[in-house]
């Protein structure tokens, strides 16, 4: 009985969507973090009646023959890279990309990745890092006398330092971007890595061509939407149960079969 194995296919598909949306509802408060969303595909079709296939000798066609599915499977999990919010927090150290783009962070492997999580800090050598002491790239150097620390909107990284009037510029931010950053490799800690899928990242200033543009002392929020993650958490507990109704009703039907005497 094929709808024992298609009610089978839909349960497992709806925990996997379950999976995606409680992921996203846990990080709703991550900073940086883009919502991910589930996309289904049917499996293959098992043809008793070919649609076109010829019905007589006269030549006469099937207008739409008998094609029966056997279910569902996850085709992809994507995710979307819409804006989030920006939260103003005030440190100087904290940026948040306005647009397309991301932060470089050496890993210590020497890999590069990326980020949308602006969270910096300066570590013992003044250097500006993550929160877990990675390498913003490219490098930038706080000097240990600076007073003041201002980060405009290209990038560049001006300081005052005790007993200068004048800024003076000690670095240059650069940001990433990808023809398709829904390729990216996520590793966790709200970093990503290149892929193929994603193509090889172009770097240029923040605010210019295609570039977001850098605003200091705000991060980026999480673009995860409650509301509409707990519809659609809704949405994927009744479709599992209507997936395990399917198996009910078939096994009720194989029992009727089994007591026939």
């Amino acid at each position: 009985m094929r709808s024992l194995d298609i009610g089978a296919t839909g349960m497992l598909a709806q925990q996997m969507n379950v999976d995606v949306i409680s992921n996203n509802i846990a990080n709703m408060t991550t900073t940086g973090y883009k919502r991910q969303r589930a996309a289904f595909q049917d499996l293959i079709y098992q043809n008793l009646d070919r649609p076109g296939s010829t019905s007589s000798d006269s030549g006469t066609v099937v207008p739409s023959g008998i094609q029966l599915g056997l279910g569902v499977r996850t085709g992809s999990v994507t995710r979307e890279h819409a804006q989030g919010a920006i939260k103003i927090t005030e440190n100087p150290l904290d940026l948040a990309i306005t647009g397309e783009g991301y932060f470089q962070i050496q890993l210590p492997s020497g890999e590069t990745a990326y980020t949308r999580d602006g969270t910096f800090r300066v570590n013992e050598n003044g250097e500006i890092v993550t929160v877990q002491g990675y390498a913003v790239e490219p490098g930038i150097t706080i000097p240990a006398d600076a007073t003041t620390i201002d980060i405009n909107g290209e990038g560049q990284v001006l300081v005052k330092v005790s007993g200068q009037i004048a800024s003076q510029n000690v670095g240059q931010l650069q940001i990433a971007g990808f023809i398709n950053p829904a390729g990216l490799e996520a590793i966790g800690d709200n970093l990503f890595l290149e892929t193929d899928a994603s193509g090889s990242a172009t770097t240029g200033n923040p605010g210019q061509d295609e570039f977001g543009a850098l605003r200091q002392g705000a991060l980026e929020q999480s673009n995860v939407n409650v509301v509409e993650e707990i519809t659609n958490l809704i949405s994927a507990q009744r479709s599992y149960e209507m997936n395990s109704n399917v198996i009910s009703t078939s096994d009720e039907m194989l029992q009727t079969v089994s007591q026939l005497r």
